[in-house]
């Protein structure tokens, strides 16, 4: 089964860049007390994700934040040096990138892909959340091959 709105986020440790080595974050450390977007792709440096998907929410970090979004959280299912690469090439300091290089946390939300016939292995769907406090208030899973749910316009749309 897989999260619903109105569900809480499991707990699960993500993985970020700090002082050049990866740490562990906590999903809940991430979302306590705050209101976040967390969106989710099926891997760095592919195609939609990294020529539509991560550069719409840089364009509209600003935005998005402006709605009182404390911050914004892309995931996908790889580790947390190329989440930072990644990061880095597409210009999105203003996004929290987290490497979920296990997929404890997309296996959790019920919203693993299953790459296998594309040589990727066990990814994530593509999805965008706002979470409110560890609670989930919208989530917009993409059908296969699409890509309009969870794009940035609309969930600042949403907001």
């Amino acid at each position: 089964m897989s999260i619903e709105e109105g569900d809480r986020l499991p707990d699960a440790d993500l993985h970020v860049m700090r002082d050049g080595r990866p740490q562990a974050v906590s999903v809940a450390e991430l979302t306590a007390g705050k209101k976040v977007v967390i969106f989710a792709v099926p891997g760095a440096f592919t195609p939609t994700c990294s020529e539509h998907h991560l550069p719409g929410f840089v364009r509209h970090a600003e935005e998005i934040k402006s709605k009182g979004v404390s911050d914004i959280v892309c995931v996908a299912v790889n580790d947390a040096f190329v989440m930072d690469a990644w990061g880095r090439d597409r210009d999105a300091d203003a996004i929290i990138m987290a490497g979920d290089g296990n997929g404890t946390f997309t296996e959790a939300l019920g919203l693993v892909l299953d790459g296998s016939g594309f040589g990727l292995g066990k990814r994530s769907e593509r999805y965008a959340m706002i979470v409110d406090d560890g609670v989930v208030t919208k989530l917009a899973v993409e059908g296969p091959g699409k890509f309009d749910v969870s794009k940035a316009e609309s969930i600042l749309e949403a907001l």
